[in-house]
């Protein structure tokens, strides 16, 4: 086993990567910019190395310093947690020719489910359904017309190297697409320095189902059911619950079987995550995350596996000790995504935290690296806090939730805490009632309705 891993990566996932390392006997190696001296992660691992100043060009996402680091410091292998880095195919080929083992897929299958033109081809050629839409890219206006017409409107149009809702557009109708396709564009060469841009179907009202797997590269995969990350604001996801209300057990074993089978035949490596949108009956797939995803959480409630410990043994060369027939599906989990943000406005909201006091009790777990005099930089993503409860029953998880968000308290920083408190009160949620676009509507009104 390795006997030090280097942690690429901040905030509460590095905590969590860091508990897993612990646990295991393995020593652990915080990087960190100038803003993230003081994190609790930082103080706890056994060796830190500062790799930059605050912007993440210059420090998280600064690969030859990562790598100084991990070579400084002797580290056998790294992990690179969600985001930055842990996507990033060439990264991941930069760290296995010095000598160190990335902790993830090999870059070939990243590269692959990293362009989302490929990824869907590919999708298809292993059995996965995939959204009605172009072969590939398009290239010009004519040739979307074209493929538009064919496929029907509303048509979405994508990024190729898209994430996160970035490079997204909608056109209703024949007069919005030559704008459309002009907005996506610009945005996908801003953000991603890529133009490229394909087209699929526009579905109406489905729920985001997403599959959770493990595979050993050896030839063992086995999934731990599904997420439903449908609560989502400009794509972004808020609140996630597994399993799905939306699904039933034959639903899951047959979309289960199906992915698994599908990287299998892939011959995938790590953990990793089959994205869907599910409508009427019917999966189209999304997009597959190569990584560990910031959910995770939810299935580890409801199985009773460490998906962390899991990808570590893996990339040790490890073969799963775990088969689907050991995969017990129990009770129910709910993930309230925390932001330091403005409930109302969703601002950032950056700043000393003066008072902390996380929930307890049975079936209450977070994942932050919060303490009282912690100061949240405003230099990364807004997300401070993972509150994660579990119960027997979907009623008994909601329960247990509402109590917990009350007992939550963070002072200091305005917070999403009370965006939580209000939705989980809507009845809609409460009926499991709700699809991709629910939340919009929902924080558009004054008070929603609650119960």
């Amino acid at each position: 086993m390795f006997e030090k891993i280097l942690i690429a990566n901040r905030g509460e996932i590095a905590l969590r990567i860091h508990r897993a390392c612990r646990e295991m006997g393995i020593k652990t190696v915080a990087v960190h910019s100038t803003a993230d001296a003081d994190a609790m992660h930082v103080r706890l691992a056994d060796e830190s190395v500062c790799i930059g100043p605050p912007p993440s060009k210059d420090s998280y996402l600064n690969a030859s310093a990562i790598l100084s680091a991990a070579t400084i410091t002797g580290a056998d292998a790294i992990h690179p947690g969600v985001g930055f880095l842990s996507e990033n195919a060439d990264f991941c080929a930069m760290v296995e020719e010095h000598g160190c083992v990335f902790i993830g897929p090999e870059p070939d299958h990243i590269r692959l489910m990293g362009d989302k033109v490929a990824a869907k081809q590919a999708a298809r050629d292993l059995g996965i359904p995939v959204v009605p839409g172009s072969d590939g890219a398009v290239s010009d206006d004519e040739e979307a017309m074209t493929v538009a017409r064919e496929i029907g409107f509303p048509i979405l149009i994508k990024a190729a190297a898209g994430g996160g809702g970035r490079g997204m557009k909608v056109a209703q109708n024949e007069d919005e697409l030559p704008t459309a396709l002009r907005l996506a564009r610009t945005e996908a060469k801003a953000n991603f320095g890529y133009d490229v841009v394909y087209m699929e179907r526009y579905l109406g009202q489905p729920r985001h189902i997403e599959v959770q797997l493990l595979a050993d590269g050896q030839g063992n995969v086995i999934h731990l059911g599904e997420r439903d990350c449908s609560l989502q604001r400009r794509h972004q996801k808020i609140l996630e619950e597994a399993p799905s209300p939306a699904l039933n057990a034959e639903a899951r074993a047959a979309i289960g079987e199906r992915v698994t089978a599908a990287m299998k035949k892939l011959g995938y490596r790590s953990a990793g995550t089959i994205e869907f949108l599910y409508e009427n009956g019917e999966f189209f797939f999304i997009e597959m995350n190569t990584r560990l995803q910031v959910e995770h959480p939810i299935s580890e409630a409801i199985t009773g596996v460490d998906l962390v410990r899991e990808q570590i043994r893996i990339a040790n060369g490890s073969p799963l000790d775990l088969r689907q027939s050991d995969i017990v599906f129990s009770g129910h989990a709910i993930e309230c995504r925390i932001n330091a943000e403005n409930p109302v406005t969703f601002m950032p909201s950056p700043g000393l935290v003066s008072d902390y006091h996380a929930p307890g009790g049975l079936g209450v777990r977070v994942d932050s690296g919060l303490y009282s005099g912690y100061r949240v930089p405003s230099h990364y993503d807004s997300l401070i806090a993972k509150l994660i409860v579990e119960g027997q029953t979907r009623n008994e998880c909601l329960m247990r939730l509402r109590r917990a968000l009350e007992e939550f308290v963070i002072e200091g920083v305005s917070t999403t805490i009370p965006l939580h408190q209000r939705l989980i009160g809507a009845r809609d949620f409460i009926n499991g009632d709700y699809d991709i676009h629910w939340l919009e509507r929902f924080v558009e009104t004054t008070d929603g309705e609650t119960d």
